[in-house]
């Protein structure tokens, strides 16, 4: 009975040590940033950004969405990411008593290394945030230019299910995945053809995934593992008869 209780204790470790390995932890801590604020209010310069996703009053995106710095965008793995943002420390020109914003990481804001912009908010490695117009403006005032801010990650609330885009040709194809709820950011994707075992894709850019087998006439799974660890299946979201250039929403989110 002894070798045997010693037996489930070692088994009972090796999975949680098995979990621990395979769960990633959210960090919803609060971080020092600074925020300003490009395009307009109808969201000029803000679209076609460095994610991928487009328009993105198309996309359900709209105007909540945030470009991000160097520090930040994670070379792209952190399109898709909520945070919710405060003004802080700045009486003279963050908004009194405005409640805090919550905005999608859908673009980048390039770093500028140019006289006088060595110290270029934007450049490493400083946190910034360049949000479009009408979310800065919830809080802090237009004159501001420039506010210090503090940040945390929340989980993603998106309308519907996850939406795939594909484009490409039947010798390469590039998927957009948006609409991703939860952790939001996508880690890695695996696409299936109905008559094809599962196929790890490729980041591309953003939130662009690629492969280059032939899948062209077959329905088309996916299978998403999101930055929090979750995986998430989506069987034959595409049909047989898909096409180049058309969008496909899963009844499904996480």
């Amino acid at each position: 009975m002894a070798f045997e209780s010693k037996i489930l204790i070692v088994l009972a470790v090796f999975i949680s040590l098995v979990l621990q390995a395979t769960t990633k932890k959210f960090d919803i801590t609060w971080h020092d940033a600074s925020a300003t604020f490009y395009g307009d209010m109808k969201g000029g310069e803000t679209m076609q950004g460095a994610c991928g996703y487009g328009d993105l009053t198309e996309q359900g995106y709209g105007l909540e969405t945030t470009a991000l710095s160097t520090a930040l965008f994670n070379e792209g793995q952190s399109c898709g990411a909520c945070f919710e943002i405060k003004c802080v420390n700045d009486p003279q020109w963050c908004i009194p008593k405005a409640p805090p914003i919550v905005v999608t990481a859908t673009n980048f804001c390039p770093p500028n290394y140019s006289e006088p912009n060595v110290n270029h908010w934007c450049n490493p490695p400083r946190k910034h945030f360049d949000l479009a117009m009408p979310m800065f403006l919830k809080i802090a005032y237009y004159k501001a230019g420039i506010v210090t801010v503090r940040y945390r990650r929340v989980f993603c609330a998106k309308q519907g299910g996850v939406r795939f885009g594909i484009k490409g040709n039947r010798y390469w194809i590039l998927v957009l995945v948006y609409n991703v709820g939860g952790a939001g950011e996508v880690d890695a994707v695996k696409i299936k053809g109905s008559t094809t075992s599962w196929i790890q894709m490729s980041r591309n850019w953003g939130q662009n995934w690629q492969t280059g087998v032939t899948l062209v006439g077959q329905s088309l799974s996916f299978r998403l593992t999101t930055s929090d660890g979750k995986t998430l299946k989506f069987d034959n979201v595409i049909p047989q008869n898909w096409q180049f250039g058309q969008n496909y929403q899963a009844p499904n989110n996480f």
